[in-house]
């Protein structure tokens, strides 16, 4: 293999921008579903919320900590593993649950909630078990990631668009009504076409690298739906709230990893396809999950 933790992709700080901008949109739209009476529901009866926030802020980095330690992968591929565990939940997430028969008003919550959480958690996670496994703390080392700086993008892409939702939702329900479907809708094309035609500008290096980390993917993965299904079982909820739960925790924001992989470690190679990968898997992986769970109703 050539050195894929010296390659770089081929991504202009105008494209990092635009996709800042995409993603911003992406969680407006998911937030046009929120109210604040949502957040003290939940906070009411929070066991389900925070067996969703342990399972992918918790369980899933040290799951992706250990499958590091046996497979021992190059330096920016384990980083790239890392990341994606450290990212709160996709927002296809939210269409996914509904797909399956799971609890949907839960899985747009902890949307909510993982953003908010990954202001403290994302950077922790990644410092934390980057620097665990050597070759990745190398890379660390010669990056000095700044944990406030990190913050300061998932609050002006993720946070801020949470909160303007929210607001239009609560105080202004009607015009919320009348856009929610066609922003969500808009919004995951525009992502979609985006990934693509990024994917396309960088196609001979993912054609020449996708082949090393996509078993890796695959399994990692596997491993993140597993510990979601553990953690919703190991708490005792219904069916209902576990299947939305596993899909949380195995549906990953990697959109976001690709902001912070061209925004903080300069579009380092390794971490860029693991990122690209599981943008695509998880979505695979999924759909196929919800169609299986969908052929029997949830108790709740």
């Amino acid at each position: 293999m050539n050195d894929i933790d010296a390659i770089l992709l081929n991504f202009s700080p105008a494209s990092l921008t635009v996709l800042n901008a995409i993603l911003a949109i992406v969680m407006f739209s998911v937030a046009l579903d929120l109210k604040l009476g949502d957040f003290g529901r939940l906070m009411r009866a929070p066991k389900p919320v925070l067996t969703g926030l342990i399972s992918q802020f918790l369980v899933l980095p040290a799951l992706t900590f250990l499958l590091i330690v046996v497979v021992e992968p190059r330096a920016s591929i384990a980083l790239g593993l890392i990341l994606v565990a450290a990212c709160p939940g996709g927002n296809i997430s939210n269409f996914i649950t509904h797909r399956a028969g799971g609890n949907a008003a839960l899985s747009v919550s902890l949307t909510g909630f993982a953003t908010v959480g990954a202001i403290l958690f994302t950077p922790l996670n990644i410092a934390f078990w980057g620097g665990m496994y050597g070759p990745s703390s190398e890379i660390l080392k010669t990056i000095k990631i700044d944990p406030a700086q990190i913050a300061l993008t998932v609050t002006l892409m993720l946070i801020l668009p949470l909160i303007v939702g929210i607001a239009l939702n609560t105080r202004r329900p009607d015009i919320a009504d009348r856009i929610r479907r066609p922003m969500q809708n808009l919004s995951m094309l525009i992502f979609l076409a985006f990934i693509v035609l990024a994917l396309a500008a960088n196609w001979a290096f993912f054609l020449g690298y996708a082949h090393y980390v996509a078993l890796l993917v695959v399994v990692h993965n596997a491993l993140a739906l597993a510990g979601g299904y553990a953690s919703a079982t190991i708490a005792r909820l219904s069916d209902f709230d576990r299947r939305c739960i596993t899909i949380e925790t195995g549906i990953q924001n990697s959109g976001l990893g690709l902001v912070l992989i061209f925004g903080f470690f300069g579009g380092l190679g390794g971490m860029a396809v693991v990122a690209a990968f599981w943008g695509i898997w998880h979505a695979i992986s999924g759909i196929a999950l919800a169609r299986l769970m969908s052929r029997t109703e949830a108790a709740r």
